[in-house]
């Protein structure tokens, strides 16, 4: 098959187009003929070697955790899906080496559903990874936001916190949307109040929209915003973030999301039900994949950058 792989940690320069060996179907796998892979920060941090105190890794590593595609064949322990079922997946497992940018994923069941009929397959691969982490840290395992709470989220305009934007509002919250002046306008049309990056205004401008406190805090940048927001949660209030583990000293949580077919499955039910729209802003042939992730590494983007496989 052609696919993209690194050998060793680096940047963009280090992944090679060309072919590798089809993957083998596990009992518990599905093989996917992967249609497109969205781009993460995740992708490149791991390339780099951020994760290596985590995963182990096997080179050459393909990298991509996000795919849609359709079903080639199953496993022998797989019941759930046949050839020719449209999928989607978050396709992560706990070492580096079987990605999504590829013509073909073997992908453990518990990583995939039913592609959601009301998008395509490069909104479908755009959906996996932000989609879980915002659907997953509001609820009980992280925030548990209920409604009427108020929601401060951070990036509100960008993967994972456009996703948490809709998700929170759809279970009757409130929310506040941070973002640059680039993506404010996008918070706005998603339903959130804007709330402008301004290190000196920040504070003001959250309490003049919550004097009481927010409710709950989901950040995604770190750093300073993240300590100014642990001052402006009301009492009782929720603080978690998926971008620095300091929240644990502010008496947050930190939160990595996990693969779950049934949270993937609910997913696809919100996006069918007209509940989470899913925004593509750039596209790029397998082949050009260095060029995607230098894409998504440069940001100002309001929208997700996809890998298509024609």
């Amino acid at each position: 098959m052609k696919a993209i792989s690194y050998s060793r940690y680096g940047g963009p320069e280090v992944l090679e187009y060309g072919e590798l060996p089809d993957p083998k179907v596990g009992p518990d796998e599905v093989l996917v003929r992967v249609r497109a892979a969205a781009v993460n920060p995740v992708d490149w941090k791991a390339q780099a070697g951020y994760l290596d105190g985590m995963l182990d890794v096997v080179f050459p590593v393909v990298p991509g955790w996000d795919v849609s595609g359709v079903v080639v064949r199953t496993g022998v322990s797989v019941p759930e899906y046949d050839a020719g079922d449209e999928v989607m997946g978050y396709v992560r497992e706990d070492f580096l080496a079987h990605g999504t940018f590829a013509e073909y994923v073997s992908a453990p069941v518990r990583t995939l559903a039913r592609k959601p009929r009301s998008l395509g397959f490069e909104e479908a691969a755009a959906l996996p990874l932000a989609g879980l982490t915002a659907y997953q840290v509001l609820q009980a395992q992280a925030l548990a936001v209920r409604p009427g709470d108020t929601v401060l989220v951070h990036a509100a305009a960008g993967g994972v916190g456009s996703m948490a934007v809709q998700i929170a509002r759809h279970l009757g919250c409130r929310v506040l949307g941070a973002a640059r002046d680039v993506g404010l306008e996008r918070v706005a049309e998603l339903g959130a109040e804007p709330v402008r990056y301004d290190e000196e205004t920040f504070a003001e401008q959250v309490r003049a929209l919550a004097p009481q406190g927010v409710d709950a805090v989901l950040d995604t940048i770190g750093g300073p915003f993240l300590e100014l927001s642990a001052r402006l949660l009301a009492p009782g209030g929720r603080l978690a973030s998926i971008a620095d583990g300091e929240v644990l000293a502010l008496g947050g949580r930190y939160f990595w999301v996990r693969p779950d077919a049934a949270d993937l499955a609910a997913l696809a039910d919100l996006a069918d039900a007209g509940v989470l729209t899913v925004r593509v802003a750039r596209t790029f042939p397998l082949e050009r994949a260095a060029d995607a992730q230098r894409a998504n590494a440069a940001g100002g983007l309001n929208g997700k950058v996809v890998v298509t496989v024609p």
